[in-house]
């Protein structure tokens, strides 16, 4: 059995069918902070088949363990459960330190009583900050944290490698995503923001379908081709594609020393006007944006270098951003009632 904590969320759920699919059994851990119920019924949908699930905060040490007691037969835990709000750490730091570092923790205590154990760190690119040099590979340098998200994710992966390194029993991969946008094809599951959203692709959504009154875009005098900032867009479903892979590596024992890291990305950077004409291409909707002064730390471009994930994981993005923006905008339709 796969654990996947926070398997109700964005990126977790769309990994459940990814791993359904190759044919493992799922349980999912999720707190339903920032998810529904209803996607229980999105993955069987697509699947056939309903994950186990368990509505539990993993800040709850003593049911955690308990959770552990239940399901004895847990060969590998993917960890997506954390905060993920940049702007909202800012204002809440501790909140973000107390979930992302210690469920992390707990969790960790838990797989170290098994003789072995398999564990997918759900990172990010944001611990490279404005990288030296683009693309980035794996080597850049790791920055000072331009947020308290970003420094958990830092902090994060420094816990996980601290105890690989003393803990032979446990091997980690740390997937550092990059910006992952998107819904399944058949639109079942997709991104749904509870309330108002820190992405890019579902604040064009949403002001597309008439949920938000205006797209503001945060400056258009970076030095970039066209002004705006440039990220590397990645479809969900290849993302979660990857954290398959990734398992598999690990409960193969091909993994070279018991903790690696893996950029995931395209590989291009697209700027935010590519992705507003790209969704008004596939849509056929004018988007109603404005132009804005810049936000405060933002990078101004950041896309990966995915050769090592390419060769070693023998992994690679196959969806287009226009892929990505036809499914995020069918996405949105389904959940609206929308025509």
């Amino acid at each position: 059995m796969i654990l996947v904590t926070g398997g109700m969320g964005y990126i977790g759920s769309h990994t459940v069918v990814e791993l359904q699919s190759e044919g493992y059994e799922v349980a999912i851990i999720d707190n339903l902070s920032n998810s529904s119920i209803t996607v229980l019924d999105g993955i069987e949908a697509i699947t056939g088949q309903r994950p186990f699930f368990e509505q539990l905060d993993l800040r709850e040490k003593s049911k955690l363990q308990d959770f552990f007691a239940k399901y004895g037969n847990i060969e590998g835990v993917i960890h997506f459960s954390a905060s993920k709000a940049v702007g909202e750490s800012v204002k809440k730091p501790l909140l973000y330190y107390e979930n992302n570092l210690n469920a992390l923790v707990y969790l960790l205590q838990e797989l170290l009583k098994k003789s072995k154990a398999n564990f997918i760190f759900s990172s990010s690119c944001t611990v490279y900050g404005q990288a030296d040099e683009l693309p980035i590979t794996e080597g850049a340098p790791v920055k000072p944290a331009e947020s308290p998200y970003g420094n958990t994710k830092q902090i994060g992966e420094e816990i996980i490698q601290d105890i690989c390194n003393v803990n032979p029993n446990l091997s980690a991969i740390a997937l550092r995503y990059f910006n992952p946008i998107g819904a399944h094809p058949s639109a079942q599951i997709g991104e749904f923001p509870l309330e108002v959203p820190q992405n890019l692709v579902p604040f064009i959504t949403q002001t597309a379908i008439g949920l938000r009154k205006q797209l503001s875009v945060f400056g258009n005098d970076y030095p970039t081709t066209d002004g705006t900032c440039i990220r590397d867009y990645i479809h969900v479903v290849d993302l979660a594609k990857a954290h398959v892979v990734s398992l598999q590596r690990l409960l193969e024992n091909k993994n070279d020393g018991n903790y690696e890291v893996f950029n995931l990305g395209t590989g291009k950077g697209s700027s935010v006007l590519e992705v507003i004409q790209s969704f008004e291409r596939v849509s056929g909707e004018q988007l109603n944006f404005k132009i804005m002064n810049r936000r405060r730390g933002d990078v101004v471009q950041a896309y990966a270098d995915t050769t090592k994930a390419n060769k070693i994981l023998r992994w690679i993005s196959k969806y287009s951003l226009d892929d990505a923006m036809r499914s995020a905008w069918e996405w949105e339709k389904k959940i609206r009632n929308s025509n």
